[in-house]
């Protein structure tokens, strides 16, 4: 990271600042461990893309990037503790005081899962909500591989996927559980029908202060 020249970016950075932590934009200032930067690669990479900002407090105050070991952190964290790799861009701002801000961007991946690798070496799929990085949900991570794996997926619907695409025109995301008792269906059938419809992108997964729930995917965000 030794080319890596910083432009002046005073006002950029303190316009993001402004924004806080948020579910596209995530502060790091201590960077020593890759395993915790690799669950927010990975919760960025499953969702809509995102950036850290290397060098700012939690509370926003600009701290600056203390050595280029932070950085290469970032980038272990990208390639040997994120599977698959992620390719990160790196930018670096000069700001008010001479402090250098590093913007690392994370793209949304179309093949999902990016997992991340845990101190103990297990691998674990996280997702962004709100200002959080969160473990994905099971069904979640089935649906994703179902997509990747399965690209040419049969759009016949059996009849438990038709119940349940009927069940949420109303637009209020159910549980499995709702999905359950209101389909008059088994936890396996409907955890199978979830999974195949979110992986053909006709339902998507809500995350709620009650939990998982499933929601119609409408029309603008189809095309």
């Amino acid at each position: 990271m030794k080319d890596l020249r910083p432009i002046r970016g005073t006002y950029y950075i303190a316009d993001l600042i402004s924004q806080g932590e948020h579910e596209c934009q995530d502060f790091k200032f201590s960077i020593s461990d890759p395993s915790k930067i690799a669950r927010s690669i990975s919760a960025f990479a499953n969702n809509k893309g995102g950036r850290l900002l290397i060098g700012i407090k939690d509370n926003g105050v600009v701290a600056g990037v203390r050595n280029e070991e932070d950085i290469f952190v970032v980038e272990q964290a990208a390639s040997l503790y994120c599977r698959p790799e992620v390719t990160l861009e790196f930018t670096a701002f000069r700001v008010e005081g001479g402090l250098t801000v590093i913007r690392a961007v994370i793209p949304e991946i179309a093949e999902r899962p990016v997992q991340a690798r845990e101190p103990d070496g297990r691998w674990r799929a996280y997702y962004r909500v709100a200002d959080e990085n969160i473990v994905a949900s099971p069904l979640m991570v089935k649906s994703w591989q179902l997509a990747r794996d399965n690209n040419g997926i049969l759009l016949t619907l059996s009849q438990a996927e038709r119940t349940i695409l009927t069940l949420l025109e109303s637009n209020k995301p159910m549980s499995v559980e709702m999905i359950m008792e209101q389909g008059h269906t088994s936890r396996l059938t409907a955890e199978a029908a979830v999974v195949r419809l979110a992986a053909l992108k006709m339902v998507k997964f809500v995350y709620t202060g009650g939990g998982v729930r499933i929601a119609a995917v409408s029309e603008s965000e189809i095309l």
